[in-house]
C-alpha cells in the first residue's frame, strides 16, 4: 500500500474538532491517564519489590537512577511531542497524504534514536553517578541497574513513540490495553526473578526492559496491521526532510526543556545525597508518589496538545482556547482531590516502599512540604501543551529552563548556604519553581497567543 492508497475503514481514532470539549478532553484523557498510571507502575513495582525484599541501598540505588533515566527519555518525548503535533495538525486539516508521511518519517527516526540512545546511555552511567556524588554503598547496584536498563531502552522509545501516533489521532485506549497487559507482566517477573530466582537489582532491570520489549511489540504490529489512516507501511519507511524539519521545530525545544530540567534535578538529587541514604531513600519514595499525583496534570497536558493541534488544523481558535481553559480546570481539580488524599495517608502511603522508619519519617516530610504545590503545577503543564499544540515550544523552553532550572537553582545555592541545609528546605525547591513558572507562563500565553488566528500559526509551522 502506498502513501495516496492509505484509507480509513473502520477507524479507531477520535476527531476533536467536533462536539462538546469537556466529553471530547475527558474521554481521550482517561485511558492515557490509566495508560500512565501502568506505566509509571514500571518503575514504582521496581521500588517496592528492590525496598521490601532487597534492602534500603538497593532502593536508594533505583531512586538514584530516576534522574539520569529521564534525561534521555525526556529528550525522546520531545521528539513525540514534535510528531504528535505535526500529525495531528494534518490530521484536523484532513491532509492524509502528510500524515501518512509524518508517520514513516517518524518511525524510522525513532528507530536511529534507539540505536544513539542506547549508546548513550550505557557510556554515561559511571559518569553520571559519580556527578551526582552517588554514595559508595549505592554505587554498584546504581550502575548494574543502569546498565541493564540501558541496554533494554529501545522498547520503551519505540512504545512511547508508537502510542504517541495513535494518541495525535485520538486513539488511546487500545496503548492503555497493551501497556496493563505488560504492567503485570512486568509484576510477575518483578517477583519471579526477585523471589524465585534471588537476582536481586538485576532481576527488577531485567523484568523491567522485557515487559517493555513487549509493549514495543505489540504497538508496532497494531500500527503494522492497521487498515487505519496511520497505518505503518515498511516499504515506504523513510525521513521526509520537511516533515522532520517541522517535527524538530516543536519537538527539540520540547525535548531540550525536558532534559535540562531532568539535569538540573540531578543537581537536587546531589543535595539530597549529602544527608545519607535514609534521607535518598525517603526522597526516593517522594517522588515516586510525586510522579503519580503529576499523571492526571502530564494526561490533560497530552490532551490539550492533541485537542489544540487538531483544532488549528480546522482553523478553530475559539474552540482551542475553550478547550485550554476546561483542560486546566479538569486538571486543577483531579489534582487537588489526589494531594487531599495523599496529604492525609501520607505514612501509609510512603510505607508501600518501605519499612524502615528513618525513610518513611523523611518520605513523610517530603511529600507533606510539598503536595499542594503541585496545582500550580496544572497550570504550567496544559499551558504547555496547549502552546505545542499551536506549534510553540520554545515559549515553554524558555519560561520552564528559566524556573525549573534557573530559579530552583538559585533558591537551592542561596538557601543551603544562608539560612539553613535541610532535607526539607532542599526539598521545597520544587515548588519554588513550579510557582514562579505559573506566572510567568500565564502572562506569556494571554499576551501572545490567546487571539492569534490559525492561519497564521499554520504558516509558522510550515503547514500552508
Amino acid at each position: 500500500m502506498t502513501e495516496t492508497e492509505v484509507r480509513p475503514q473502520k477507524t479507531t481514532t477520535r476527531d476533536m474538532t467536533r462536539g462538546p470539549i469537556a466529553l471530547q478532553v475527558l474521554l481521550f484523557a482517561l485511558p492515557l491517564m490509566l495508560g500512565n498510571v501502568f506505566q509509571m507502575l514500571y518503575n514504582t513495582v521496581d521500588s517496592i519489590v528492590v525496598g521490601n525484599f532487597v534492602g534500603t541501598q538497593a532502593l536508594a540505588a533505583v531512586g538514584s537512577t530516576t534522574m539520569i533515566v529521564n534525561m534521555l527519555v525526556f529528550f525522546f518525548n520531545g521528539f513525540s511531542i514534535g510528531a504528535g503535533v505535526v500529525i495531528g495538525q494534518h490530521f484536523g486539516a484532513r491532509n492524509m497524504q502528510q500524515l501518512h508521511k509524518a508517520v514513516e518519517t517518524t518511525m524510522a527516526t525513532t528507530f536511529v534514536l534507539c540505536l544513539l540512545f542506547t549508546a548513550v546511555g550505557m557510556l554515561g552511567v559511571k559518569p553520571m553517578l559519580r556527578f551526582m556524588s552517588t554514595p559508595a554503598d549505592v554505587f554498584g547496584e546504581a550502575v548494574t541497574y543502569l546498565r541493564i536498563y540501558f541496554a533494554g531502552i529501545s522498547g520503551l522509545l519505540i512504545y512511547n513513540m508508537g502510542s504517541g501516533i495513535l494518541r495525535a489521532v485520538g486513539d488511546t485506549s487500545r496503548p492503555l490495553f497493551f501497556l496493563v497487559l505488560t504492567s503485570v507482566l512486568n509484576i510477575l517477573l518483578d517477583l519471579l526473578f526477585v523471589l524465585g530466582f534471588g537476582m536481586g537489582i538485576e532481576g527488577v532491570a531485567l523484568a523491567t526492559i522485557l515487559s517493555q520489549f513487549i509493549s514495543a511489540a505489540l504497538t508496532l504490529l497494531l500500527l503494522t496491521r492497521s487498515q487505519d489512516i496511520y497505518r505503518l507501511t515498511w516499504r515506504d519507511l523513510h525521513i521526509d526532510g520537511k516533515i522532520l524539519a517541522n517535527i524538530f521545530a516543536v519537538g527539540l525545544p520540547a525535548g531540550i526543556q525536558s532534559v535540562i530540567t531532568a539535569f538540573s534535578n540531578v543537581f537536587v538529587q546531589s543535595y539530597v545525597n549529602a544527608f545519607g541514604s535514609s534521607c535518598m531513600a525517603g526522597w526516593s519514595c517522594y517522588n515516586k508518589l510525586d510522579q503519580f499525583i503529576m499523571l492526571p496534570m502530564q494526561s490533560m497536558a497530552m490532551a490539550a496538545t492533541t485537542f489544540v493541534s487538531q483544532n488549528i488544523g480546522a482553523k478553530q481558535q475559539q474552540r482551542a482556547d475553550r478547550g485550554t481553559v476546561t483542560t486546566v480546570a479538569m486538571s486543577v481539580g483531579i489534582t487537588g482531590l489526589i494531594a487531599a488524599a495523599l496529604y492525609l495517608f501520607a505514612a501509609p502511603s510512603v510505607e508501600l516502599f518501605t519499612n524502615d522508619p528513618s525513610v518513611v519519617e523523611f518520605g513523610v516530610l517530603f511529600l507533606r512540604a510539598n503536595v499542594f504545590f503541585l496545582l500550580f503545577n496544572c497550570v504550567n503543564h496544559v499551558l504547555a501543551g496547549a502552546l505545542r499544540g499551536r506549534g510553540d515550544s520554545r515559549g515553554p523552553m524558555i519560561i520552564m529552563l528559566a524556573c525549573f532550572v534557573a530559579v530552583r537553582q538559585v533558591y537551592l545555592f542561596a538557601v543551603t548556604r544562608f539560612v539553613a541545609n535541610t532535607p526539607l528546605l532542599v526539598g521545597f525547591g520544587y515548588p519554588v519553581g513550579w510557582v514562579s513558572c505559573c506566572v510567568v507562563e500565564l502572562t506569556y500565553f494571554f499576551l501572545r497567543w490567546h487571539k492569534k488566528a490559525p492561519e497564521a500559526i499554520l504558516k509558522n509551522n510550515g503547514s500552508l
